[in-house]
């Protein structure tokens, strides 16, 4: 719970800050797995893109296929699942890029956050806010603030009354506020989302 004490010294954000549980970060394995999955949820509601992880794994027997197994999958039959031909062929890259560098989760633990955007993002269609969705959620790192996500955006202008019309000057305002709420901001970004998605009861 260290986080919300450091975090509630904004007290603007203190405002979203959970008061019974708080979230907690998980490391994860088969960091490909959640690689493929970021690529093939974006611009997908939750509920799509729960749909079309489960037809994925339905591919392998509804268990999690290693990277050889994706890589050597037909195109064809990403398609079949509802893929479009962008995403299919990203997620070929992504196992491609991991089979050849020999990748194991172990070593992705170990790299520092600008190694993994720097590494990650050689592989055609896995960007910089991919990279910084798996940093939280897979690798379970606690500073990372996602300044390109539109639902951060959305809810630090809210929050903060910042004018988005400008999105160079809204960016660096962002960045600027979230300075202090490092080593946590992960978890502030988390909190937003939050906040953002919850309906309001006046």
């Amino acid at each position: 719970m260290s986080h919300i004490v450091h975090l509630s010294k904004d007290k603007k954000l203190q405002k979203v800050l959970p008061l019974e549980t708080s979230f907690t970060l998980v490391k994860r394995k088969n960091i490909h797995l959640h690689l493929c999955n970021s690529i093939m949820s974006q611009q997908l509601s939750t509920k799509v893109a729960d749909v079309f992880q489960k037809r994925f794994l339905h591919l392998y027997g509804g268990k999690n296929p290693t990277a050889e197994q994706i890589a050597t999958t037909p195109f064809e039959t990403l398609r079949a699942i509802g893929l479009s031909n962008a995403k299919a062929n990203y997620v070929l890259n992504v196992c491609n890029f991991f089979i050849t560098e020999k990748i194991t989760d172990s070593r992705l633990h170990k790299m520092s956050n600008e190694e993994l955007i720097k590494y990650l993002t050689q592989i055609k269609g896995v960007g910089q806010w991919t990279v910084e969705m798996i940093l939280m959620f897979t690798l379970g790192r606690e500073d990372i603030f996602a300044v390109d996500d539109l639902g951060i955006q959305q809810a630090m202008c809210k929050l903060y009354k910042i004018d988005a019309t400008d999105k160079k000057a809204m960016k660096e305002k962002m960045l600027s506020i979230s300075k202090k709420w490092s080593p946590y901001r992960t978890y502030a970004c988390r909190y937003l989302w939050g906040w953002k998605d919850t309906p309001v009861s006046q």
